[in-house]
């Protein structure tokens, strides 16, 4: 009942007319950048990072929540009628609703995934308005120890599942940690890393990171590749709709997705990417047509769509309740929190409640936005596929230098943001994800605090991390998380080449 009570204050702060306006203006904002190929909602978060520091806290987390739902619904657009997913966790949208596009059925391919992205939202939702409050109670009383074996938890999960190399996440990190130890130390007040800079010394600006390896190296990495990846729109005949069979097909794979999505969302286990597989490969055993999978199944978008939105909802419970991002749009929703000052956690539910309340009733507020936008409105949204690439990013290429510019004057930052851009361009070239570096910028000194206020009151015994029950068994699951993995493909590799020398 206290969840409910919040819950309703929290429709009080989300449904003033201003924060009305930037739930729109959000939700708007997440459905166009979906809608664009290449770009997402972490990238146009990380690009309004500048923009709205001086907005109120409130109203500008929800217009970040209404860019992340809105992201989400507008990826299936790009995937099914350009056959181009914006991000990983569309593929299997791209998949099955590119073949009904072609089939003459992309109406009903946008409807069922704006409808199960609805139906998956508002389920989610609701699991997290009950689940969040219950998880922050009991993480108000979790020691130093476990709350640092946690980030490392958060560490070493998002390496080896973000990418094709668990190697490659792992160098990520390690530079997004020494990133985040650039400046000076609290405690000893020596410089690290500042080079005989003084303007390193306060550190490198997060949003400076942030924009530069999103923003500037996806840009970087597009112009390259202009000429490869030309693909043409499928034209979309009237609005999305569904008719009374597709109805009946997607409703239990919307709420088996739903099901899927959350959880995965809610631990470090890669985001939306795992569960939308799962979904598919479910639904394929589950369907009573399987043969039209891989030709144009509806249950194929139906199920990964629903999955992909839920986990959406399920990554802003470990995030609000223990600060932990678990994909890289929660990475540039922690950034923010951190602009204004403050520090998602178990505190802030009673720190900063009407933030926390009212940015989740902001999202049944946007998830009713973004049906009534996506539906009506699916053939205007599919006519901005058209907009020419070039300038499309050489528009985010002036507003992230501007934004960039704008928090300090700086021209030094400037400077940073060119040679962040390249070696953002650099490791989408070679496949080194992105998200770890900028995971080890944000959490670096939070698990430094964590480590240190563990040493103090240990006295300076590290046994403390192996001694302390909770601290313990969490190390045990970093240990198996980096051990298992590469046994595992090892034995695979050995079992292939048994069946090569025996064919």
């Amino acid at each position: 009942m206290d969840a409910l009570h919040s819950l309703f204050a929290g429709f009080g702060t989300a449904l003033t007319p201003l924060n009305l306006l930037w739930a729109l203006v959000g939700v708007t904002l997440g459905t166009l950048v979906g809608v664009l190929p290449g770009i997402g909602p972490a990238l146009t978060v990380a690009l309004l990072l500048p923009v709205t520091a001086k907005l109120p806290p409130v109203s500008a987390f929800i217009m970040f929540a209404g860019i992340y739902y809105g992201g989400m619904f507008g990826g299936s657009t790009t995937s099914i009628l350009l056959n181009t997913p914006g991000e990983s966790s569309s593929i299997i949208t791209a998949l099955e609703g590119n073949k009904m596009a072609r089939k003459g059925r992309a109406a009903a391919a946008l409807a069922t995934a704006a409808i199960g992205s609805f139906v998956a939202g508002t389920i989610g939702t609701m699991l997290l308005t009950f689940a969040a409050p219950a998880i922050a109670e009991i993480a108000v009383q979790i020691p130093p120890t476990a709350k640092f074996a946690l980030i490392l938890l958060a560490f070493v999960t998002i390496s080896a599942t973000f990418g094709g190399s668990p190697l490659r996440g792992l160098i990520s990190l390690f530079f997004g940690l020494a990133i985040g130890l650039v400046g000076t130390d609290l405690q000893s007040g020596q410089a690290r890393f500042a080079l005989g800079y003084p303007e390193l010394l306060d550190g490198i600006d997060f949003v400076t990171v942030v924009i530069g390896l999103f923003a500037i190296g996806e840009t970087l990495y597009v112009a390259t590749r202009l000429r490869k990846d030309k693909g043409s729109v499928i034209a979309l005949k009237g609005n999305a709709s569904m008719n009374r069979e597709d109805w009946r097909r997607s409703w239990w794979p919307w709420l088996r997705g739903t099901a899927l999505g959350f959880p995965f969302g809610a631990i470090p286990a890669g985001g939306a990417e795992i569960p939308t597989f799962l979904s598919y490969t479910l639904e394929k055993k589950l369907s009573k047509h399987p043969e039209e999978f891989g030709q144009g199944a509806i249950e194929g978008v139906a199920g990964p769509e629903a999955a992909n939105n839920a986990s959406a909802a399920g990554v802003l419970v470990p995030l609000l309740t223990l600060g932990l991002p678990t994909s890289a749009t929660a990475a540039i929703l922690l950034a923010a929190f951190q602009q204004y000052g403050l520090q998602p956690g178990p505190l802030l539910f009673v720190t900063n409640g009407d933030l926390v309340w009212g940015l989740i009733a902001s999202l049944y507020i946007g998830n009713a936005m973004l049906l009534a936008l996506n539906l009506p409105l699916a053939p205007i949204w599919a006519k901005l596929l058209l907009i020419p690439r070039p300038f499309l990013y050489a528009g985010i290429l002036v507003f992230s230098t501007v934004g960039v510019y704008s928090l300090n004057n700086s021209v030094f930052d400037l400077f940073l943001l060119a040679i962040f851009g390249v070696i953002g361009y650099g490791m989408r070239r070679f496949d080194f994800p992105v998200t770890p570096a900028i995971i080890g910028v944000i959490l670096g000194p939070t698990a430094e605090n964590f480590f240190r206020t563990a040493m103090q009151q240990s006295n300076g015994d590290y046994s403390v991390f192996v001694t302390q029950p909770s601290s313990a068994f969490i190390l045990v699951i970093v240990l198996l998380a980096l051990v298992v993995p590469p046994l595992l493909r090892a034995r695979g590799r050995r079992a292939a080449g048994r069946v090569g020398v025996q064919s």
